[in-house]
């Protein structure tokens, strides 16, 4: 059963114009969530999950703007306040995660450790 949570995480402006733009495009399934989490691997320990899936029973889900968003429920203890923002520059593109709660980073922005 889907229930609305309290959101733990925020989307910067800039990364909801880019997934309202991912989710506006041909062939997107309107029935997929933007699931935001972690696992393990990288050169930090753990790895951001970002992508388009279908929502599975230990989901949290919430919405952001619009967007239907789905956690595992585990996850929000090292997401929770963090924030997921969307560069187009020259040097950078691409969604970049800024979470208070990695006590590191790798050089590529995508692995942490709590």
């Amino acid at each position: 059963m889907e229930t609305m949570q309290s959101t733990p995480v925020k989307l910067s402006n800039n990364a909801i114009n880019e997934v309202k733009r991912l989710m506006g495009e041909a062939g997107f399934d309107a029935s997929q969530y933007l699931r935001i989490g972690v696992k393990g691997g990288g050169c930090s320990g753990m790895t951001y999950v970002l992508g388009f899936d279908k929502i599975e029973d230990d989901d949290d889900v919430f919405e952001i703007e619009g967007i239907p968003v789905v956690m595992k429920k585990p996850h929000g203890i090292y997401l929770f306040g963090m924030e997921v923002d969307y560069q187009d520059g020259l040097n950078a593109r691409g969604f970049v995660f800024k979470n208070p709660n990695a006590s590191s980073t790798c050089g590529c922005g995508t692995s942490f450790a709590v």
